[in-house]
């Protein structure tokens, strides 16, 4: 075990400062952002959890841009056009919209994000993880489903009448999985959306493709092979890139970007100072040690080297003491229905930020090596 280790391991109560420093400002670098991701996955829940392996797009759009897809319209024309393709097998829309929803005995409307599915078996707007049963509960007209997050919000329970945009629906489904802190999530058939006269058969936001092979390299390759027949009349995206896009997208606009840059910054200088002067104190703490061991031939070099790996490891434990509170965090934010996702680019930035903020701060340090001269043990 090095030096820098063992001091670590017997001196733990001098560090566990800056452990704590690097693990807060890890939280307050990655917990706006997991909110927000968490907010946009609310959103597109339906898509995410759909049957299809690849999601149609106006052609310019660079993402999905919102619930109901970004970049304007797709005209019906562009259905069979997908169908040219061998490997595709079905191709449906996947409306969505919102609503004004009154709960029993409610004088004022809660906006609710309405998401509409297909309810034949397997349908390919289908969520994959509807049952039999929550499929047929919301497959007769002007029956609802509601997240068991938005119950006590919205003021219903399972067999209550509601209204929503003026019509009278049921809560014949009580669902988890699609909470949305922004809007309360109800799902409703396809039919019932076209009785309630919402629905569009003329231009779609986005078109969801079911094809014959599911895997993701097939579903890559049929994806690229669509984009070379579109002819610029749509866009094909696989699932993963899409929701990349989405993500990046959305975190670039102005006040956002702003806001998250400003947590960055706030927790890089909070995580610098407090980390410095934690380490700062405890090498001075121990500078008599470092004196002797100057005084038995251990060189300023190699003792510098000790110090910048002890920051190493501080910074290795803060990344483990982030991790553990985020894990904490979104236990507690899922119980109070806040919605938290993560994406494995921004945590890993996440965390290489906080091995720099250590290593800077062991950096820092260094030049408190100098007051331990071994002539001070001579005093």
């Amino acid at each position: 075990m090095s030096l820098a280790l063992s001091t670590l391991l017997f001196e733990w109560r001098r560090y566990l400062a800056a452990v704590i420093a690097l693990a807060l400002a890890g939280v307050l670098m990655l917990a706006v952002s997991a909110m927000f991701i968490g907010i946009l996955q609310s959103f597109t829940a339906t898509i995410d959890k759909s049957r299809a392996q690849i999601i149609i797009l106006p052609a310019n759009s660079s993402s999905l841009g919102g619930p109901g897809g970004g970049g304007g319209a797709l005209p019906k024309r562009v259905v069979p056009l997908i169908y040219r393709h061998p490997e595709v097998v079905e191709v449906q829309d996947l409306p969505g919209d919102f609503g004004r929803f009154y709960g029993p005995g409610k004088t004022s409307p809660s906006m609710v994000n309405i998401m509409v599915i297909d309810t034949s078996p397997n349908g390919v707007t289908l969520p994959d993880d509807f049952t039999d049963d929550m499929r047929r509960a919301i497959e007769p007209p002007y029956n609802v489903g509601v997240d068991i997050s938005a119950v006590n919000q919205l003021g219903v329970k399972l067999g209550d009448e509601a209204t929503i945009n003026g019509r009278t629906v049921r809560v014949a489904l009580i669902m988890e999985g699609y909470a949305n802190s922004q809007a309360p999530g109800v799902v409703m058939s396809r039919q019932t959306q076209r009785l309630m006269g919402t629905a569009n058969d003329d231009a779609f936001g986005l078109l969801m493709v079911r094809i014959k092979n599911t895997s993701e390299k097939d579903a890559k390759r049929v994806a690229e092979e669509l984009n070379a027949l579109a002819d610029g009349q749509y866009k094909a995206w696989t699932k993963e890139p899409l929701a990349a896009a989405t993500v990046k997208d959305a975190m670039s606009e102005g006040l956002l970007a702003i806001i998250l840059g400003f947590m960055s910054v706030i927790g890089f200088v909070i995580g610098v100072v407090i980390t410095w002067q934690t380490l700062r104190g405890a090498i001075l703490a121990n500078i008599k040690e470092f004196a002797s061991l100057r005084a038995l031939g251990v060189s300023i070099g190699q003792l510098r080297g000790v110090v910048m790996e002890l920051s190493f490891w501080v910074g290795i434990l803060g990344i483990a003491a982030s991790a553990v509170l985020m894990v904490g965090i979104t236990f507690l934010a899922k119980s109070a229905n806040i919605p938290m996702g993560f994406e494995l680019g921004s945590s890993l930035q996440t965390a290489f930020l906080l091995l720099i903020i250590s290593v800077m701060s062991g950096a820092l340090t260094l030049g408190a090596l100098k007051k331990g001269e071994p002539a001070d043990l001579l005093k």
